[in-house]
């Protein structure tokens, strides 16, 4: 009998330690308010994704009971999800979404971002411990049904909640100030059955918590600034982190045997395993001061490079374009003046496009060149405050896509490789960036800043959507939801399939 109670005693003991290890991203998987049944969470490391179950009366009134998954978490932050009820469910107000909590007390401070089992999403709260919920339907804070993607995001003492269908730019559920929850708090995600007597079941990918930075950092190049480097299945959203460390790197190319991506970090270049690793330096010679603009020639054979040219004889020393084999090796100088941005090879695998400015003007226009260098030839001849960017051939050689602001707002556009022919292909209220036409020819991926955003800057760590469109033009839809902007998605990243594109995500620390 001694026996079978010490058994039973290390088997509780056991269940008590293994629901405070950490899960994922998260240090505790909890039960809150002692719900009938137990409740239960399970990271997915191959997909990246999590499984929650969860019992519990309600998140409602003085009270709560739910499966909690949580961290502890200081200051300012955003954290964005997709989330999806596993089967029909008996309880139509079934709950699941983000939640922000003083305490795991059952009647902790709280406020919340949730999905309901009928699809309402609303934003709800408790302003302080043990008081009743008020009810968000009486106020601005619901929304209808069809959401999946839930962010949650404080600034200061300001709550916002944003929430997009599949495919949609995020809209805004409500905001809410709470002057009295801490600065350190616990945070994460949460499901309840809305029934004591069930246990309901959701998944949830794409997990992110961004640390956001503020508009006065300068850029992040002292290493205070976190980067991830993802891949991404276009069609189905599903991201991956690969690689992840306190620091910066920037825009990542997929490699021809689509195996590895190449990105550059401190001024060098690197390849890695799309399946993770350790980062391995690619001998680019001289060239160790390079930038985050660099791709790959069709053939698979070249690598063009933009790096800091060495001040020689009273020379510039700003941004130039090389050529080196892929394999790496001594760099070529294809632009003698500077500065000088590589954006895309001709499939021909002769000829280069690029950014430039030329003749003292403050201007940057699309030039074309061949790799053996010689005279460079213009292709836009823009006015003062205009600008062009992300210049990149179609795989059949018929188009030149960027994106330029003549039109008043930066738009992806594309024209005749001659510069003649110039198109818009977007007319949105979105500051548009660095089209890249996948292998296939058939889709465009880019990356969308908001509206407020100067329309002739892509700067760091800012609230960005990635989306496609066919490449002859039509509706866009959001593929990602992310903090980035800068060296998120500069260069040419599409997997030689078609199927994925790789790019950097940021957060503070």
């Amino acid at each position: 009998m001694k026996y079978f109670s010490l058994l039973i005693c290390c088997f509780l003991l056991n269940s008590a330690m293994a629901q405070k290890e950490s899960t994922g991203i998260f240090e505790n998987s909890t039960d809150v308010g002692n719900p009938k049944n137990a409740g239960s969470a399970e990271y997915n490391s191959t997909d990246q994704s999590y499984s929650l179950k969860g019992s519990g009366y309600n998140i409602w009134f003085a009270r709560d009971e739910f499966h909690y998954l949580c961290r502890k978490i200081k200051g300012d932050f955003i954290l964005t999800a997709n989330f999806k009820f596993e089967g029909k469910g008996t309880e139509a107000h079934r709950k699941t979404g983000w939640m922000l909590r003083e305490s795991t007390e059952e009647d902790s401070r709280h406020i919340s971002a949730t999905l309901h089992g009928d699809g309402l999403t609303v934003m709800q709260w408790r302003d302080f411990k043990g008081a009743e919920m008020k009810d968000p339907e009486d106020e601005i804070f619901a929304k209808g049904s069809g959401y999946e993607i839930i962010q949650i995001e404080r600034s200061g003492k300001i709550i916002f909640m944003r929430a997009a269908p599949t495919g949609k730019p995020f809209e805004a559920i409500g905001s809410y100030e709470m002057v009295n929850l801490p600065d350190e708090i616990l945070a994460g995600l949460f499901i309840c059955s809305h029934n004591p007597e069930i246990t309901e079941e959701a998944k949830v990918w794409n997990v992110r918590i961004d640390k956001p930075v503020g508009d006065n950092y300068s850029a992040g190049r002292d290493g205070a600034v976190g980067c991830r480097l993802e891949t991404m299945n276009v069609f189905d959203g599903k991201r991956i982190v690969i690689y992840e460390k306190q620091g910066r790197f920037e825009a990542p190319n997929w490699m021809p045997d689509g195996k590895q991506l190449l990105f550059n970090m401190d001024g060098l270049l690197y390849t890695i395993p799309v399946t993770g690793g350790d980062p391995v330096k690619l001998n680019t010679g001289f060239a160790t001061r390079n930038n985050n603009d660099h791709g790959i020639s069709f053939n698979g054979k070249l690598l063009a490079i933009s790096c800091a040219k060495d001040a020689v004889n009273g020379s510039g020393g700003g941004s130039a374009v090389y050529v080196l084999p892929l394999k790496g090796g001594t760099p070529r100088l294809i632009t003698e003046e500077t500065p000088s941005y590589f954006h895309g090879w001709a499939p021909n695998n002769k000829e280069l496009v690029y950014v430039a400015q030329r003749g003292g003007k403050n201007i940057y226009n699309i030039y074309r060149n061949s790799i053996k260098g010689g005279n460079e030839v213009a292709l836009t001849d823009l006015k003062a405050g205009e600008h062009v960017d992300g210049c990149e051939y179609s795989p059949d050689g018929r188009y030149i896509y960027f994106n330029g602001s003549q039109s008043g707002n930066m738009q992806i556009w594309r024209m005749k490789p001659d510069g003649s022919g110039m198109e818009q292909l977007t007319f949105d209220e979105y500051r548009n960036w660095f089209p890249h036409i996948s292998p296939d020819g058939k889709w465009i991926a880019y990356i969308s800043f908001p509206p407020d955003i100067e329309k002739n800057s892509h700067p760091s760590y800012k609230r960005v959507m990635l989306r496609l469109m066919p490449a002859n033009g039509g509706e866009s839809r959001v593929i990602a939801w992310l903090y980035g902007g800068q060296g998120t998605i500069n260069v040419p990243s599409w997997s030689p399939d078609s199927q994925q594109i790789a790019f950097v995500s940021n957060s503070g620390k």
